[in-house]
This record gives C-alpha cells, structure tokens and sequence, in this order.
C-alpha cells in the first residue's frame, strides 16, 4: 500500500530505488557527449536507467534535432519553446560516436520539431544512413515524434531503413489529450502501421508508461489497439514525475504487476514485451530488436515447414 509524503504526493516504494554508477564508463562517455556537443534523451529526460546504461552496458540514447521540443507534453522533464537552428552535422557527429562507443544497437530519438515541414524526417534518415556506412554491424532503432502525421515523412525516415522503428503511444486514449500536447492517439496508431506497410519486414515498436490514472481494461485495450496496427514489441514502465510542475503519480504498480501485464502481452501476439517499474522504451532495446528477430524467423520457418 503507498504511503503519502508530507507534500501530499505518493512516497516511492523500495523496488524503485536506484544504484548510481559513475565508473570510468559513465564520466567518459559524459565526457564524449559534451565534446561532440550530443544531447541524448538519458539525461534531458532525466531517465533513471542512467547509470545502468552508461556505466555498465555502455549504451546510450541519442537525441538529435536539438534540445528544445515544441510541444510541452505533461509528464516529460524535456524543455520546450521554439527551435532557433537545424544542425546538419549533427548526423555525421552521431555516427562517428557510435563507432568510438563501438556499440552494437544505437538508439536515435529527437524532440519534436512541429516547425519543420518534414518533423525533421531527413535529418532522422540521414542520422541512420550515416550510422549505418560508418558502423555497418551496428542496429538502429529510430524514436521519432509524429512527425504531424504527416505520410512523406514517414516515407522519408523508413527509406533509410532503420532496424526498428519505435513511436511511443505513451498512454491509454482516455487520457492521451492531458497526457501528451498536440499528440493524437490514432494519429500515432496509424503511424506505426503506415512504417509497417512501407518496410514489412521492419520490426515496430511502442512503450506505454502507467500510473497517471489509466485502469487495467484500458492497458488491456491499449494492447489490443497496438496489435490491431501490427505493432511487434512493447514496454511498460512506471510513469516517474519528474517535478512538481508535471502530473503527479497517481498509482505505482507492483514488480508483480508488471508481470502479469507482460504475460497478457505476450498472449496478445508481441514478439516480445518488457515490463518494469524501471523499464522505458530504450531499455535494454538491444535484447528487444534480437529477440524480435529470432521470434520472426522461427515463425518463418515454421511456416516454410507447412
């Protein structure tokens, strides 16, 4: 049962306490992100894997387009305003990051950039296009905004072809328009299956953070509305506020829990789900892509057997 602080807010259970890590690992690839002028989504969101991902796994999430988003979605520690400049170099700094952290899944997610007419479409494609000639055995996982909806775009970034493509629903219908600013929750179910028809064979993925309010039925149902656009993978993490000024934590959901909504996934059809009060869409995304690859040829297989 949660207890309330003095503040009023739901005091944080044990399972969500973290171990902080700054080992040469986690210092040096801090210092690698500042001196090639990066921005990774790890510490603008203030993501509390950190220090798991830079300090042991020695893995990061990369955020392009800049640092400012133009949209102020409720829940995120992003800062937002209006974009000033488009950095056309940042591809190839990108790319040649990846190749000094010799990392074998790099994942690339941006803010939203609703000024530019492509959503920053190109600069995502030529992110994976520069990853990929510079880092040949490395996987790219692509995180973008909505992008307005918009099918150019989505043409644009899937011609690159990216390994797998990612777009966060975030949270249930109900709750999407206090949620997530300027988003639209069919409008993200219809990306994902417009990425899907465009590159078949491309895996898709999506993350839904709980603890805003949501029941159980409407995570059930958020499952159902993913498969029914042919979504392969999906986590579920704990929502975590980052301030005072963002929506509160109304529920903190068991490790128990999380579970049993990670078997129900699965019954669903997803190639693979993670589950956690820590989990968020990045984490561990390098066993995501490969056990997703491994289901999708054992299900080729099966049906060549037939």
């Amino acid at each position: 049962m949660s207890t309330t602080t003095k503040d009023g807010y739901l005091r944080k259970p044990e399972w969500l306490k973290i171990k902080l890590n700054t080992n040469e690992n986690y210092t040096g690839l801090k210092k690698m992100m500042r001196e090639k002028n990066l921005h990774t989504v790890c510490e603008e969101a203030k993501c509390p894997n950190i220090h798991e991902c830079w300090g042991i796994r020695r893995t990061a999430t990369f955020m392009i387009l800049g640092d400012v988003c133009t949209r102020a979605c409720r829940f995120c520690a992003i800062k937002t305003g209006l974009p000033t400049e488009l950095d056309l170099a940042e591809p190839e700094r990108v790319a040649d990051s990846v190749q000094l952290m010799n990392l074998k899944h790099a994942v690339i997610t941006a803010v939203a950039r609703d000024d530019l007419k492509d959503g920053g479409a190109e600069v995502f494609a030529e992110t994976v296009r520069a990853i990929k000639r510079k880092n040949p055995f490395t996987t790219v996982e692509v995180l973008p905004s909505d992008m307005g909806g918009i099918y150019e775009n989505i043409q644009t970034l899937m011609a690159a072809r990216p390994d797998i493509l990612n777009h966060n629903i975030e949270t249930v219908e109900r709750l999407t328009p206090r949620v997530r600013a300027r988003a639209k929750y069919h409008r993200s179910l219809e990306l994902l299956q417009r990425s899907k028809e465009l590159q078949p064979d491309i895996p898709t993925k999506s993350s839904l953070m709980i603890g805003l309010g949501e029941t159980k039925e409407e995570i059930i149902q958020t499952m159902d509305d993913l498969r029914a656009h042919d979504v392969d993978i999906m986590t579920i993490g704990q929502y975590l506020q980052p301030s005072k000024k963002h929506l509160p934590v109304l529920k903190y959901y068991t490790p128990q829990e999380f579970g049993e909504l990670r078997e129900i996934a699965m019954t669903k059809g997803f190639k693979h789900c993670e589950a956690g009060p820590l989990v968020r869409s990045s984490y561990h995304a390098d066993e995501q892509v490969n056990a997703a690859s491994k289901q999708r040829q054992a299900q080729g297989e099966k049906q060549q057997q037939a």
